[in-house]
């Protein structure tokens, strides 16, 4: 056997990437990877990536959590669901989506028409574990943010099971793992990505 042969043989394939057709959207939990994993998926199918939450930010010149304290979340939910349609609409790309976007039932709509969500499912564990350093989260400002945490994923997690896809996030696997993850999960879609 050649080294070729051996190395082939021994070694697991990797997902190779393809041309995107749809615009593939990650959705889950903050801490989910939704924009570590989503970037990486862009990069391995030289796609555009896109995060709504950034674009958000670039559109009212202000930070989310300051956008929260100005003028609410209410506020906020809408200006996502205006930013969401119109990224929608432009070229097929991967799209991180902040933790609350899909729980809108007409963002929900939107996404299932014009390209496929995938939800980053990770145990309450492994997000607490990566959340719980960061200021940056407007809705864990709370005296008990485990607690606030724990209800946030309780509400959300029946919703995100109605997304077109879910890849587990263990916590463990590398980002690279979790791009082959969402690569063998859109194998199921070829309407999305065309296999190279």
């Amino acid at each position: 056997m050649s080294e070729i042969e051996h190395n082939l043989a021994t070694e697991p394939l990797k997902p190779r990437g393809g041309t995107l057709h749809k615009t593939v959207v990650m959705v889950g939990m903050m801490g989910a990877g939704k924009t570590a994993v989503g970037r990486a998926l862009a990069a391995r199918l030289g796609a555009p990536f896109l995060d709504s939450d950034a674009e958000i930010e670039t559109a009212a010149n202000m930070t989310v959590p300051e956008i929260f304290t100005r003028d609410g979340e209410r506020f906020f939910r809408r200006k996502e669901s205006q930013v969401i349609r119109r990224l929608l609409r432009g070229e097929s790309c991967v799209l991180s989506t902040g933790g609350g976007a899909f729980m809108s039932a007409q963002n929900r709509a939107m996404i299932s028409k014009n390209g496929v969500s995938v939800w980053l499912n990770a145990d309450l564990n492994v997000l607490w574990g990566r959340v719980r350093h960061k200021t940056t989260r407007p809705l864990l400002r709370t005296n008990d943010p485990r607690a606030t945490l724990a209800e946030i994923y309780d509400e959300r997690v029946p919703i995100y099971t109605l997304a077109d896809l879910a890849v587990m996030s263990d916590g463990k696997a590398s980002i690279e793992a979790m791009v082959d993850r969402v690569l063998l999960a859109l194998a199921s879609r070829p309407d999305v990505l065309e296999r190279n």
